[in-house]
């Protein structure tokens, strides 16, 4: 897609937490095809980031909050299609799986409904399952579940782990990696992933409205490589430019020291999150047969390589300055 703004629209989008990481990139590529953009979040103030993506008027800022029904009704109102992305990576007081990720998308998609709005999309994740031994994984799945029984044809959009400038992953690992002597390697590291970039999780989303059909399907999207987690920690050190041991953590263990992290007000690991490393967290071939994908959607996804390096430099022992693999300093 053309960097350049088409011809405006008087089709109003609205999406429901877009001030977060994905939804930024959703915005962008909405407001290049020239869609009215209202991002709903709780702290609309502090979605001042999100206006130089669009024309003077076309990205507005809204005050909303998926726990209380009637915020959502009014930031809906008239909108084209909806789009909720709230979530949280652990459960806590007021922002819990169950208030975020299953009532937020049922309230979510009822106020879409309520508007007439043509497209309910619901973010989700790879991995969201009703018998899964994760409470992330099963508020997911009960979240899609209400969401399309409130908005019959409502789309789901199961992502697997998504990587951009201002991700929680890569960025995450580089930053202990500047303090810690090693990395953890949860369960021996195994566990497969897809990373998706974040540009293509916002391409996929635009197509969907343009295509404007409540197909009701749900689309699994991944990038173009498949890697254990292993190999991402091994990537992410060969990036930042540091050598650091690799060291596999038996389940137990791991389980120990994240109910230990978990105390912390902002956990770097959680019990629940253990438990999701259980399971792989990769596009099913289903999903493949079927086109449930970004290729399915006319995406090509792009890979780690060309993407991660561009914004984890800053981790390198000189920052930017660092020379390059193989060059002497």
């Amino acid at each position: 897609m053309s960097s350049v703004l088409v011809q405006p629209s008087d089709r109003l989008i609205t999406i429901i937490g877009g001030s977060g990481f994905v939804g930024r990139h959703i915005v962008r590529a909405l407001a290049r095809r020239g869609y009215r953009i209202r991002v709903a979040c709780r702290r609309p103030d502090l979605g001042g980031h999100l206006q130089p993506l669009g024309n003077t008027g076309q990205i507005m800022m809204v005050q909303a909050n998926v726990r209380y029904p009637a915020s959502l009704a009014a930031a809906c109102e008239g909108a084209y299609a909806v789009i909720n992305l709230t979530g949280v990576l652990h459960s806590g007081g007021a922002q819990s799986f169950d208030a975020v990720h299953v009532f937020g998308a049922e309230a979510s998609a009822r106020a879409a409904k309520a508007a007439k709005a043509r497209l309910f999309i619901q973010m989700s994740a790879i991995g969201a399952d009703e018998t899964s031994t994760a409470a992330y994984a099963r508020s997911k799945a009960e979240g899609e579940k209400r969401a399309r029984a409130q908005f019959p044809g409502a789309i789901v959009l199961r992502p697997s782990i998504v990587f951009g400038p201002e991700d929680s992953f890569f960025n995450r690992f580089a930053e202990l990696a500047r303090f810690s002597p090693f990395l953890p390697l949860i369960g021996g590291g195994e566990t497969q992933f897809q990373p998706v970039f974040a540009g293509d999780v916002g391409e996929a989303v635009a197509r969907l409205i343009d295509k404007g059909d409540a197909d009701g399907r749900v689309y699994e999207l991944g990038g173009p490589e498949i890697l254990s987690f292993r190999k991402l920690m091994q990537f992410t050190l060969d990036t930042i430019g540091r050598k650091r041991l690799l060291l596999p953590l038996p389940w137990s263990i791991a389980k120990i020291q994240a109910a230990i992290l978990g105390l912390l007000p902002n956990p770097l690991l959680t019990t629940d999150q253990v438990e999701l490393l259980r399971y792989d967290n990769v596009v099913s071939e289903e999903a493949r047969r079927e086109e449930r994908t970004l290729a399915g959607l006319g995406v090509t996804p792009q890979g780690i390589e060309g993407i991660v390096p561009g914004y984890l430099y800053r981790y390198r022992k000189a920052g930017q300055f660092t020379a390059p693999k193989g060059i002497p300093e």
